[in-house]
């Protein structure tokens, strides 16, 4: 049925999107290497206006220890330097005028611990919002079997979803494995 199909492709276009977001909270999780993602999301105030910090300058890695931000206009460095603080990430930015580097101290054990907690609570977001997208679908196809639609069809359809659901929540774990990974790699 067609009502069917549309169902499970909304569903499927759903847990994509949670997965999606779920990589982009990783990423911005730094597992002890320098990566321009750890700035996303800091604005800089520019003409009065929030505007994100890789829009006013150049951000770059020169090494895996050291992030460099060149700001567009040299009177944004300050104002870079202020949103950065004002950031809590825990870094300090040092300025030669021209150039704001920041140094990435290696990651103690237990702040790496920390890190992959942090990391457990967002697969465990992921596997929620997966898991309300199939309760979602489920109720869809129910109230299509009570508008006349097939019994054996609906049960087929709940069988489908469940499948999808699961190989979302194992695509998760994978994720978190693998940042896990990557967070107590030395």
């Amino acid at each position: 049925m067609e009502e069917i199909d549309l169902v499970i492709d909304m569903s499927k276009d759903t847990m994509e999107r949670a997965l999606k977001h779920t990589q982009i909270e990783l990423s911005k999780i730094r597992a002890g290497r320098a990566s321009t993602t750890m700035l996303d999301g800091i604005m800089v105030e520019y003409y009065g206006v929030p505007t994100p910090l890789n829009q006013v300058s150049s951000v770059s890695t020169p090494d895996a220890r050291t992030i460099s931000i060149k700001p567009f206009e040299r009177k944004l460095i300050n104002d870079v330097e202020r949103a950065i603080i004002n950031s809590n990430l825990g870094l300090s930015p040092a300025n030669d005028g021209e150039v704001i580097r920041l140094n990435i101290p290696p990651l103690t054990e237990e702040r790496r611990r920390d890190l992959v907690k942090r990391v457990k609570s967002e697969i465990e977001v992921a596997r929620v919002n997966i898991r309300k997208v199939r309760q979602e679908a489920n109720e869809e196809l129910k109230k299509i079997q009570k508008d006349g639609g097939s019994e054996d069809e609906v049960k087929k359809a709940e069988e489908r979803v469940q499948k999808l659901t699961d190989s979302y929540i194992q695509k998760a774990e994978q994720l978190m494995a693998e940042k896990e990974k990557d967070i107590m790699s030395v």
